[in-house]
């Protein structure tokens, strides 16, 4: 008796950062196939979630099936949240050291680090959302700049 192969799934991880497809093969291969495709997507100007699940639904229209979007940001507590899903923005005309100027003024050096992946099995589909949230603090920057603004962000938690 010969078995059925196991059904194979896989999903469209839309990223164009070798860092970010690294770790999601990583994470769900051999279980699930990941394919990359790099989409220039608009982005919505909203709350995290409202970003991530516009440009889940972008892609699978784009794709015509099943896709993995991700969208991270850096929330300043004392700034109410920003710069947020604008992180990649700030960072780019900011620097390092521009983000650390925006907390100059205020005592409160706590911020999040905020992943939000959704999941979309195709085209006409509500997306799904996962989230995870890292308490921490913004320094000076110390570190490789190379990934973003991780030379910023240290980690405020149990070890």
């Amino acid at each position: 008796m010969t078995l059925p192969d196991p059904i194979r799934h896989n999903v469209n991880f839309i990223t164009g950062n070798a860092h970010k497809l690294r770790e999601v093969k990583a994470i769900l291969e051999p279980a699930i196939q990941v394919d990359s495709q790099t989409l220039d997507l608009i982005e919505i100007q909203g709350t995290i979630e409202e970003v991530t699940l516009d440009k889940c639904r972008r892609a699978a229209d784009l794709i015509e099936g099943p896709v993995l979007v991700e969208d991270t940001c850096l929330a300043f507590n004392a700034l109410n949240g920003l710069p947020g899903p604008y992180i990649k923005w700030f960072m780019a005309s900011l620097g390092h050291q521009g983000l650390n100027n925006l907390l100059a003024a205020y005592e409160d050096k706590s911020a999040q680090a905020i992943c939000t992946f959704a999941y979309s099995p195709g085209p006409g589909h509500e997306p799904i959302l996962f989230q995870g949230i890292t308490d921490g603090k913004i320094v000076p920057p110390r570190g490789p700049p190379d990934f973003g603004w991780d030379a910023i962000f240290e980690y405020q938690g149990e070890t």
